[in-house]
């Protein structure tokens, strides 16, 4: 990991590669929530990261294409609260235009399928599953695989003091009746396609395990497209009745497969980011990424998606 500052400081010294990108922008989305009102330009950011104002500039444009001014704008209230515009259009729509997971606009090629409720509840038994820790743009990931699909992907939270250890542990006990064997070398392409490049990416298979009406809050989610973001309420609303946003909240919070399944696009309807299983630092990095991807790309689809 890079040397850090005391108190809220970043990384001090610019590292080789872009294995720790992500560990700069945790610490730039920190120092930047501290001071929207402020703006900080890319001098003061670039100090506080212990980076020169050209490496915190090509930091920022490596990893998601935007300037770090741009990355700014693109995590801020006003940011959110247009991604929200039209949203209660935004799942009927992807609905009939039968994106339903199955090719999202500017996204992953995603197929899916659930287990049954009687499956669920057997909370994994006769189940073997693959796991393995990789890097991400987002930090740590714990990937999980049956031989169906992708069932988990699960971010360390630094922010909250987890630990890989932590992470797998609350994996498996959500389905503690299954046979859980290390195997990185199994995970590892289907983490790889999550986030190739353009032209190299694969159908990305997904079996969806929990309850009958958890299954139905994350299908809805995989209509919401790259650059959209919907509220608890559009997705109540899409699913039963605008009356169930507070049980909707609780599903999309147990969405065990994080990126890929977008519960970082439901916000609360005044565009403030509501929660966030892998912690809201994270939920910010994750928009301002894809807000960078399809700038990138002029909206014609997600170099990194």
């Amino acid at each position: 990991m890079p040397q850090t500052r005391p108190a809220t400081a970043g990384p001090s010294q610019p590292l080789p590669g872009t294995e720790h990108d992500y560990d700069y922008v945790r610490a730039a989305i920190r120092f930047l929530s501290e001071r929207w009102q402020d703006q900080p330009d890319l001098e003061r950011l670039a100090a506080h990261l212990g980076l020169s104002p050209t490496h915190c500039q090509k930091l920022f444009k490596r990893w998601c294409g935007l300037s770090p001014k741009e990355f700014l704008q693109a995590v801020t209230l006003d940011h959110a609260r247009r991604l929200l515009d039209g949203s209660s259009s935004v799942l009927s729509t992807a609905h009939a235009v039968g994106l339903s997971g199955g090719g999202r606009l500017h996204d992953l090629f995603v197929t899916h399928e659930a287990m049954t409720p009687g499956d669920a509840r057997k909370r994994g038994e006769g189940l073997d599953i693959a796991y393995g820790f990789h890097p991400t743009p987002f930090g740590l990931a714990l990937a999980a695989m049956t031989p169906r699909g992708l069932a988990a992907l699960a971010f360390v939270d630094e922010d909250k003091g987890q630990s890989a250890t932590d992470v797998l542990a609350e994996m498996t006990g959500r389905w503690p009746r299954a046979t859980w064997r290390h195997a990185p070398s199994a995970t590892a392409p289907t983490v790889e396609d999550i986030f190739a490049r353009p032209g190299l990416q694969r159908e990305i298979r997904l079996v969806l395990i929990g309850t009958d009406w958890e299954v139905r809050v994350w299908r809805a989610l995989l209509d919401i497209p790259a650059g959209r973001a919907v509220s608890y309420v559009d997705v109540a609303r899409h699913v039963c009745s605008e009356r169930a946003a507070r049980a909707v909240g609780t599903a999309v919070g147990r969405n065990p497969i994080s990126f890929v399944v977008p519960c970082h696009r439901v916000l609360r309807a005044n565009g403030g980011l509501g929660g966030y299983h892998w912690g809201l630092t994270r939920k910010r990095a994750i928009l301002g990424w894809e807000a960078g991807q399809i700038a990138v790309t002029g909206g014609r689809g997600s170099p990194n998606l």
